[in-house]
């Protein structure tokens, strides 16, 4: 273990209200791709005619259901992904009593299956999944499915509509040009204004109003965990630039039997 990663062990063990924010970083150890990177989904050329900014935003969403549906399931849906070592070694910090939030940008909900109960997903979940008629519920895999999507064959049957009143099924995902939810919003302020220690990874802290939720934290350490440089990283009292889930299992090995 190195001195960097024995300096934020110890921080953890010295802190009893630790939040952790993540963005995209936290999950491409799982495979799932970031969007900002040289292998980034915004850097990849489009099939589509329309950068992925354009097609993940309302308006084009409202105007081009087949194409936002077609994009959307072959390029942000990752259903064999799995938790990776930073998802569950923060599952086992919370079940400690040392954490007590996570504040995710993320919305493939790894956090949860690695066993975290307190999560705000900034962005919303793929796993959530409404029909905009009449708000009924449906999981990830009715909307993957074709049976439950309109019948257009040229488009793949790619929109889901509801079973109950024929409605258009809309992800619980928060798209350009839409407000993050308010309550998500105010939970993790809240969480991370009461926190002792704020551990920041896999996010480049660009996209607002996200990443001024940094601001709140007024407590003792802000440690943040990055492969490249951020603007924030001369308020920190601790950088470490390596793998987020090398540094997390290293410097969480004392709560393993958790």
């Amino acid at each position: 273990m190195n001195q960097e990663i024995q300096q934020l062990s110890q921080i953890i063990q010295d802190s009893q209200n630790i939040v952790f924010f993540g963005g995209a970083g936290v999950s491409t150890e799982s495979n799932i791709p970031d969007f900002r990177s040289e292998s980034g989904l915004y850097q990849a050329v489009s099939q589509y005619g329309h950068p992925p900014e354009t097609m993940l935003s309302r308006s084009f969403f409202d105007g081009h259901l087949d194409t936002f549906y077609d994009y959307y399931k072959n390029n942000l849906i990752y259903t064999e992904a799995k938790p990776n070592d930073a998802h569950l070694a923060l599952a086992r910090l919370e079940a400690a009593g040392k954490l007590k939030a996570v504040v995710t940008q993320n919305i493939d909900g790894l956090h949860q299956l690695a066993g975290s109960k307190t999560v705000f997903e900034l962005h919303g979940s793929v796993l959530r999944n409404n029909c905009m008629a009449c708000g009924a519920p449906y999981d990830l895999a009715y909307i993957m499915d074709p049976a439950h999507c309109k019948d257009n064959p040229e488009e793949k049957r790619q929109i889901p509509l509801c079973e109950k009143c024929g409605g258009i099924v809309k992800p619980d995902v928060v798209l350009y040009e839409e407000c993050l939810n308010d309550q998500v919003m105010e939970g993790a302020i809240s969480a991370i204004a009461q926190a002792d220690t704020l551990i920041v990874g896999g996010t480049s802290l660009v996209v607002y109003p996200a990443a001024g939720l940094i601001n709140y934290f007024h407590g003792n350490h802000l440690v943040l965990i990055n492969k490249s440089e951020t603007s924030y990283d001369r308020k920190a009292d601790l950088v470490i630039y390596d793998a987020i889930g090398k540094v997390l299992r290293e410097a969480t090995k004392k709560y393993s039997f958790i």
